[in-house]
């Protein structure tokens, strides 16, 4: 970007332009480098003139510097005129200069941010997401880019129209275009969002635990009959849970370890939770799985909260059975508000993240749940999905940019 705009002194208060008073929307465009908002200021500061407001957005090398300014004194505007096209020229920049009357129109009621993840993102897409907020009465006031990779998003700020109305709308536009779409709230909620959970198994790592477990017992097939019941509707989560656990009695413990050393983390896991980390957010995982493995996971990654079931160790062996609080539906959500009080939190901000049906009483409860890579009764059910296996992008999702993210890495390094 150009030279750094001057910064207000101490004091200084903002311009409240009358709707009858004339003023000047100066625009540059051209070539960036150096200097050019700097010089832009400079020519307009001989003529004593207010700012009203600025935008500048650099494109692939190409900055457009809009000045929105008050008229200058009578019989000037000719020689203002004169001079701001002569330093573009001199620049090889173009400008343009517009005569109207006070302010920006004043925005609507009703402020959002949408955020659009494409991979690609199409011309298509964004026709199709921009016609439907007009289509809601909404107005988009801006557009900027979050990050061109490992996806594209983009953020619409939007006004005139519900975030509730627009949610709904825009979730059946994404599904049928294949992009997500995150609607939520405008305001420093936003930012204050300090609270983040998310589900292990197949979310904050690739894998399914019990799985892992099996595989060593030898019996996957019979831990997949019970799984395929329980999604059938004929056990529930702690009815499978045990059923499941009962076939690992036996297995000798030192198994844990082995477990633990094939864990794989989602792409994304690690700058997710270490860009939250450095924004001061609070970081927990609850899961149906296995605190032996949660809590090896919360040492390695640094996370405030861990909570899931225990597999019971008796001799060195499985037994079979699990000990403790049973971690299933209910319990995920009644783990975020006990989280959330222990942070200090307001359960309006913060997020929860995850896949299953088990996570949906958390999703709903949380002041924004994503659905990451989810069955559909959850995205349908989930305020927002990601259906890109990248988990970092959820820092999208809060305004995070993917240039904040590398420059918060470059300064630690």
């Amino acid at each position: 970007m150009s030279a750094s705009q001057p910064q207000p002194t101490a004091d200084a208060q903002p311009v409240d332009v009358p709707a009858d008073v004339p003023t000047l929307l100066v625009k540059i465009f051209g070539k960036d480098r150096p200097g050019i908002t700097a010089g832009l200021f400079d020519t307009l500061a001989a003529y004593s003139l207010d700012v009203v407001d600025i935008e500048q957005v650099v494109t692939r090398g190409r900055i457009v510097l809009c000045a929105l300014v008050t008229q200058p004194s009578a019989g000037l505007e000719g020689d203002l005129r004169s001079t701001v096209h002569s330093w573009a020229e001199s620049m090889k920049m173009q400008a343009e200069i517009i005569s109207g009357i006070g302010d920006n129109r004043p925005r609507g009621t009703g402020r959002s941010h949408v955020t659009v993840l494409g991979h690609p993102l199409t011309a298509e897409s964004t026709a199709s997401i921009a016609a439907s907020i007009t289509g809601t009465g909404g107005n988009i006031d801006r557009i900027f880019r979050l990050a061109k990779y490992p996806v594209t998003a983009v953020e619409f700020a939007v006004s005139g129209t519900g975030t509730e109305e627009l949610r709904t709308v825009l979730a059946l536009e994404a599904a049928k275009l294949g992009v997500d779409v995150a609607v939520v709230s405008a305001g420093l909620h936003r930012r204050a969002q300090r609270l983040v959970v998310m589900d292990v198994d197949s979310t904050l790592i690739q894998d399914e635990v019990i799985e892992l477990f099996a595989a060593h017992a030898g019996c996957e097939d019979k831990v997949a009959e019970v799984t395929a019941a329980a999604m059938r509707g004929e056990l529930d989560f702690e009815q499978s849970l045990h059923a499941r656990v009962a076939l690992l009695a036996g297995l000798d413990a030192s198994v844990v370890e082995k477990v633990r050393s094939e864990v794989q983390l989602t792409p994304g896991a690690r700058t997710l939770i270490r860009t939250l980390k450095r924004l001061g957010y609070q970081v927990g995982v609850v899961s149906g799985g296995f605190t032996q493995v949660t809590d090896d996971l919360k040492e390695r990654l640094g996370l405030d909260f861990a909570q899931a079931n225990t597999l019971e160790i008796v001799g060195g062996k499985l037994t079979g059975r699990v000990t403790g609080e049973i971690v299933d539906r209910a319990g995920k959500a009644r783990l975020l508000r006990r989280f959330a009080a222990e942070a200090g939190v307001p359960l309006e901000q913060t997020v929860a993240i995850g896949d299953g049906a088990n996570d949906l009483d958390m999703l709903n409860a949380a002041g924004l749940g994503v659905a990451f890579n989810a069955k559909p009764v959850v995205r349908e059910a989930a305020h927002t999905a990601v259906n890109v296996p990248f988990l970092d992008t959820v820092l999208y999702l809060l305004g995070i940019t993917r240039e904040e993210v590398e420059a918060a890495d470059t300064l630690e390094a």
